[in-house]
């Protein structure tokens, strides 16, 4: 983990926004939706719908993904032509740790 790219990453709100919407995917995203394609939460959420959640450009939603995965705070996982994202929750447990630890 690197401090200063969590820093970074976790600077804009709509990041954070976005965190907070994968801690718990189902009640932001439409659930009936990914079943019908056999998928669940735990692969992820498609950038699509992240973005279209956002109301951010395309290129602006996948460049804060890539940031926040750059920095651990995200998985993601390829299915067919699209790109899941999901909580590390690991990493975010880390840098709370270290935040606890070092400030």
């Amino acid at each position: 983990m690197e401090p200063e790219l969590v820093y970074k990453a976790l600077a804009n709100p709509a990041r954070r926004q976005i965190l907070q919407w994968l801690k718990s995917p189902g009640e932001h995203f439409d659930e009936d939706e990914y079943r019908s394609k056999g998928l669940e939460f735990s692969s992820g959420v498609c950038v699509g719908d992240i973005r279209a959640k956002t109301g951010l450009a395309q290129s602006v939603v996948s460049s804060y993904l890539q940031g926040m995965q750059r920095a651990g705070l995200l998985q993601s996982e390829r299915i067919g032509k699209w790109t899941y994202y999901r909580r590390n929750e690991k990493a975010i447990r880390e840098f709370a740790d270290f935040v606890s630890a070092e400030l």
